[in-house]
């Protein structure tokens, strides 16, 4: 993605140069480019705020990340000094994007088979069938010592070769190397072409998971080789502390799990409902879960119940769409709950974001980011 930024040549402050500026993206396939002139050379100037926002501009698109390389010749050094400052800030404040890391095609939280009308028409209990490819995130991870499908618990596809889900599913001693994690169907027991199969490399459970209460309920699981990305495997979007996730309006739900709240069938075709963020506070009240959610937790449902995920649904995501562009953010991770669709004892989920660094860490990708602070800290001005 190239992005030009024109700006008023008469900034006396502004840096010259003769080499444009690059911003290249970890886990971008194409980075960004930011050019501060008309023509050959970048000759003409740019203000630090034109270059901020094109910036971000390129963060929206592209994963947020730093400048490997800046203009290094004839900057202004108090206006360079302020340019590199900001774009520390940039790198700290500019992290949850829609694409991350090693990403299909530098996007992520698309959802390519589904159309305007068919989002929101349906509404796992208390919802209906999903259409194929509606959330290409979904994994159904299975157990071969499980009757039926096998299908043990879900989990999103973040990365080619990582899925994050719940650590509570794998509570109990299993067989790692016998399980199968299904990427890309609708329905368990018909696939269809654009479904692949992967074992499990290794699985990483937070060290501080607690069975008792549920706390830090989250894990990852690194793929025995990637995914190929298509119209039916899409990765979903990991959001950092700085989404205001309280303000995102539309939520879903989705999963293979009981679709009755006594079942102990999972569901073959994939369940998905629509559902609301509903205050902590309000879900920690005296007449709901009476203070046993935790700060790292989120509250999706309906206070009347009546929709919710159940038995089968754990790991698998909370899902709400930006704001302000069409992909969707996995905000939340499946956990528990006191029944299924009861009034007042929503779904209780594990908030991504407060585990995003934990992520990065897990995934090894900390290192890169703190390489692009170290390039960026290294700027001659």
């Amino acid at each position: 993605m190239i992005v030009k930024v024109h700006s008023n040549p008469k900034h006396s402050m502004a840096p010259r140069c003769s080499l444009c500026q690059r911003l290249q993206c970890p886990g971008c396939g194409t980075g960004c480019s930011v050019t501060s002139g008309r023509g050959r050379g970048c000759g003409s100037a740019v203000g630090t705020a034109a270059v901020l926002r094109a910036l971000r501009q390129c963060c929206g698109h592209c994963g947020c990340a730093g400048a490997r390389r800046l203009c290094s010749r004839s900057w202004h050094k108090p206006r360079a000094a302020m340019l590199l400052l900001g774009l520390l800030v940039l790198l700290a404040t500019c992290r949850p994007v829609p694409a991350m890391w090693n990403t299909c095609e530098g996007s992520c939280g698309l959802r390519p088979l589904t159309s305007d009308e068919e989002q929101g028409r349906t509404r796992v209990v208390g919802g209906k069938s999903a259409e194929a490819g509606a959330w290409p995130w979904l994994v159904s991870i299975q157990d071969p010592s499980v009757s039926g499908t096998g299908h043990l618990c879900g989990g999103s596809l973040i990365n080619t070769q990582w899925v994050l889900t719940a650590a509570h599913c794998f509570a109990d001693s299993r067989n790692i190397s016998a399980m199968r994690l299904l990427i890309g169907a609708t329905q368990l027991t018909e696939p269809g072409p654009g479904a692949e199969v992967r074992l499990i490399k290794r699985l990483l459970v937070h060290k501080e998971y607690s069975s008792a209460d549920q706390r830090n309920d989250i894990a990852l699981l690194e793929l025995n080789e990637p995914v190929q990305c298509s119209s039916y495997i899409q990765l979903a979007c990991v959001p950092n502390a700085t989404l205001d996730v309280a303000q995102l309006e539309t939520c879903y739900v989705a999963g293979w799990g009981a679709t009755t709240a006594r079942s102990q069938k999972s569901s073959d075709v994939l369940q998905e409902a629509k559902v609301h963020l509903i205050n902590v506070q309000i879900c920690n009240s005296s007449e709901w879960y009476q203070g046993d959610i935790h700060t790292h937790n989120l509250c999706a449902g309906y206070p009347e119940g009546g929709i919710d995920t159940c038995q089968g649904d754990s790991g698998g995501p909370l899902m709400c769409k930006d704001n302000s562009a069409d992909f969707f953010w996995v905000v939340g991770v499946t956990s528990w709950g006191r029944g299924c669709a009861r009034a007042k004892r929503p779904g209780i989920y594990t908030s991504v974001q407060h585990f995003y660094d934990w992520i990065l860490i897990q995934m090894d990708l900390l290192p890169q980011i703190k390489e692009l602070l170290k390039n960026l800290q290294g700027i001659p001005v």
